[in-house]
């Protein structure tokens, strides 16, 4: 026969299920009202300047503004146009360091006499003393690290610099059922890196900026909870 819970039991009790009620429901809400993803102001594109439309003298052969660029290639060189930046980054670290120290210290203190004698209790001399100390310190710790990304994205030409460099910038948004994933990337680029099909290698890109991140389940579930937190940061002594 199950005992019965008295007051303080069934208060617990209450107010565990309770608990349990409003994480279940934030944890849906949350899941549920997740905000999309939104473009970044600093990666935003720039748009070229309207060309006013010229006026066309009917019964002309040559037509001004409607000229055909024959040996003109379609390589992004003003503002406004647009650069496929193929990315393929791999960065391999590794780092490792040892610290071993030792001290062993040992004094003796002779034992003092008093009146020509020494002083002893029951035959031993008890002013006889002496001190040893003994401090080691070992550590060991190493650190690596490996990361790869691939793909494709289009950028824009934002600015066209005095020597010809252009400064590209631009993003991706992908939704995904599980979440959202975004890549930003930003720099400097020279017109002479561009190939005939109108790409350039994410490694000849001049001080540049490459962002990815999520949001969402897969990237709830990477990341430790608060208390863990706590005790893998500098403030745990231990």
């Amino acid at each position: 026969m199950m005992k019965p819970l008295n007051c303080s039991e069934r208060g617990r009790v209450t107010t565990s299920l309770i608990l349990l009620a409003v994480m279940a429901a934030s944890g849906c809400s949350g899941l549920a009202n997740r905000p999309k993803p939104v473009h970044d102001p600093k990666f935003a594109p720039v748009f070229p300047e309207p060309v006013p439309k010229s006026v066309n003298s009917i019964g002309s052969i040559y037509q001004p503004g409607a000229g055909v660029m024959l040996f003109e290639d379609s390589k992004a060189h003003r503002v406004g146009d647009l650069l496929t930046v193929e990315l393929s980054e791999r960065t391999n670290a590794f780092k490792t360091a040892t610290t071993a120290t030792g001290k062993k210290s040992t004094v003796a203190l002779p034992a003092p006499t008093l009146f020509g004698g020494n002083v002893t209790l029951n035959g031993e001399n008890i002013l006889n003393s002496s001190v040893t100390g003994d401090t080691s310190f070992s550590g060991d710790g190493s650190s690596s690290q490996s990361n790869s990304l691939s793909g494709n994205i289009t950028v824009s030409v934002v600015e066209v610099l005095h020597n010809g460099n252009l400064v590209i910038r631009g993003e991706k948004l992908v939704t995904l059922n599980q979440g959202d994933e975004f890549i930003r990337i930003a720099g400097i680029v020279r017109p002479a890196d561009i190939s005939v099909a109108n790409t350039i290698a994410s490694a000849k890109i001049a001080n540049a900026e490459i962002i990815y991140g999520g949001d969402g389940v897969l990237d709830s579930a990477n990341d430790m909870g608060w208390i863990t937190k706590f005790f893998n940061s500098g403030w745990w002594p231990l």
